[in-house]
């Protein structure tokens, strides 16, 4: 497989991070943020959490794509670095889209 195109210039909103993906009172995201959270993440350190996503689509390899009216996304997986260094290995980790040229979470 291939990696992220532009991966080295990947975005991760803060709010992505901060009312999604470590947020238990997100309708849609509480699950990830239980995944997220028992990991070592904090909301209060969502940067993070954001560095390991940005290197995560910047080391691991693309394992599937679909086109979809938002674009190209992308379904990266692999080892996920994380506080507590249990990384696991992750593919929900990685839906990234690519919004113009950058890849974007």
């Amino acid at each position: 497989m291939a990696k992220l195109p532009n991966g080295d210039r990947v975005i991760v909103p803060e709010s992505k991070i901060t009312h999604y993906l470590l947020d238990l009172t997100s309708k849609e995201g509480k699950a990830k943020a239980r995944f997220f959270l028992a990991f070592g993440f904090t909301l209060d350190t969502w940067e993070v959490l954001a560095a390991a996503l940005k290197q995560h689509a910047l080391t691991q390899e693309v394992t599937s794509t679909r086109k979809t009216a938002y674009g190209i996304h992308y379904n990266v997986e692999g080892e996920l670095q994380t506080p507590d260094q249990r990384n696991p290995r992750c593919g929900a980790c990685g839906k990234w889209k690519r919004a113009k040229r950058f890849p974007r979470w």
